[in-house]
């Protein structure tokens, strides 16, 4: 595979995530050959992929119960919607269009930063 070959050049000690759109099947194989996290995505409308296919919660939900890896979520994603992919399975978050579009875009960064450092207290979800 081409996550076979990009191993074979980068060494073991570089990180190499795979995109897996909203197929599982993908990410199990991703996992199989070695990558060390996969992506799902685009979740809500993108700028920067207007015509991606879109991925589901359930997708994620299914690789987070499933993978022993880190899960990225992609796509649309801003500071509102993005608690729910968290809550969901999502360990990393792709963001493009929701940052550099801001007017401040370090406030904008750490608005996301700040996503990974709140949780209820009741429910431990991000909020």
């Amino acid at each position: 595979t081409s996550l076979t070959k990009a191993r074979a050049l980068l060494g073991p000690d570089k990180i190499i995530g795979v995109s897996c759109y909203n197929s599982f099947d993908l990410a199990k194989q991703a996992q199989t050959d070695g990558a060390d996290y996969v992506a799902f995505g685009r979740f809500y409308p993108s700028r920067s992929k207007p015509n991606a296919s879109p991925a589901t919660i359930d997708t994620l939900q299914k690789a987070c119960q499933q993978l022993d890896m880190p899960i990225c979520a992609i796509g649309g994603i801003t500071p509102l919607n993005a608690p729910n992919l968290l809550n969901n399975g999502a360990h990393m978050l792709a963001v493009i269009h929701s940052i550099l579009a801001s007017p401040n875009i370090r406030r904008a960064a750490q608005e996301f930063t700040d996503l990974f450092h709140t949780k209820s207290p009741a429910t431990d979800e991000i909020v």
